[in-house]
């Protein structure tokens, strides 16, 4: 059952990024990231309520920093997709997935040899799956006609790279965090995120952002199914987390770029290099290996 969960949370995540980055097209990201927040801690405190978690202790300190930890890490996310080539910053911020995987072994959990390598094997699928698609990133043409700029993103700045590192570090950091929050509350835990990253946002704009464009009011579904997809996720990684090996659990929740490239694929009509497809594959059969190892 932590397998279906951890992989139904990669589902769930890899929509919520399509249509998050789609909105995101006419939408400041930090007001498209508000916004969903805000409408998934609604929901979630309804479901608090309800489920009679409101009163639920322990989960307080996890739920604050994993908010602050996920806000940083796309905070970083962002700006290195403006200033750098995705084809490079993307799969580095995909590898934040080996933090959990490094923290639950480091704590004594033991995967089988066949989980092992199909952890391997999904990684390297998910760092493929993140490359440059057909249509390169590398190469933006510049505005002012000199030859000799032409072709200038290609090059690979150290800043980018810094700054998706630390996204990287971040996003392994949230998984962690989600996990040992679920212990004590998964809702709670989830709710607090969002609060946290709601408002985190809202300063930002305020203090950092001085004109950005915001969502239209015919986008509030789209806002509430990424909203909705996001919550989605966390909860199912939160519980498969509790379920199964965290570095196991970690990995299955992180093939999300495999399901954005291909919705991509699909809907935008994006390219899938030959790497993207033998990612995706190699992600695929990470997963059957991992399954195998917990059956």
């Amino acid at each position: 059952m932590g397998v279906v969960l951890a992989l139904a949370a990669s589902a769930l995540w890899g929509w919520g990024d399509f249509l998050g980055g789609t909105l995101s097209r006419r939408a400041h990201p930090l007001t498209v990231m508000r916004a969903a927040q805000a409408i998934a801690l609604i929901g979630l405190l309804g479901i608090a309520a309800v489920a009679g978690e409101l009163d639920a202790g322990g989960y307080v300190p996890w739920g604050v920093a994993g908010g602050l930890a996920g806000c940083v890490a796309l905070g970083c996310f962002y700006a290195a997709l403006a200033e750098g080539t995705m084809g490079v910053v993307a799969p580095v911020a995909a590898t934040g997935v080996t933090v959990p995987v490094a923290i639950g072994l480091a704590s004594g959990e033991s995967p089988a040899l066949i989980q092992l390598l199909g952890i391997a094997v999904a990684v390297v699928g998910v760092v493929l799956a993140c490359g440059p698609g057909g249509d390169s990133e590398g190469s933006v043409p510049r505005s002012n006609g000199d030859r000799s700029e032409g072709t200038v993103r290609s090059a690979v700045s150290l800043r980018p790279l810094l700054l998706s590192a630390v996204a990287a570090l971040g996003f392994g950091v949230t998984l962690v965090l989600v996990a040992e929050g679920a212990e004590h509350s998964v809702v709670m835990t989830l709710a607090t995120m969002r609060a946290v990253n709601a408002g985190l946002a809202t300063v930002v704009l305020a203090v950092a952002v001085r004109r950005a464009a915001h969502p239209r009011h015919d986008d509030v579904p789209t806002l509430a199914l990424i909203g909705v997809t996001d919550a989605g996720a966390n909860g199912a990684y939160a519980l498969a987390s509790t379920m199964s090996l965290v570095s196991v659990s970690a990995v299955l929740a992180s093939l999300y770029p495999a399901v954005t490239a291909l919705l991509a694929w699909r809907f935008h009509r994006e390219q899938l290099s030959a790497a993207q497809v033998l990612g995706v594959a190699a992600t695929l059969g990470g997963v059957g290996l991992i399954a195998a190892g917990s059956a």
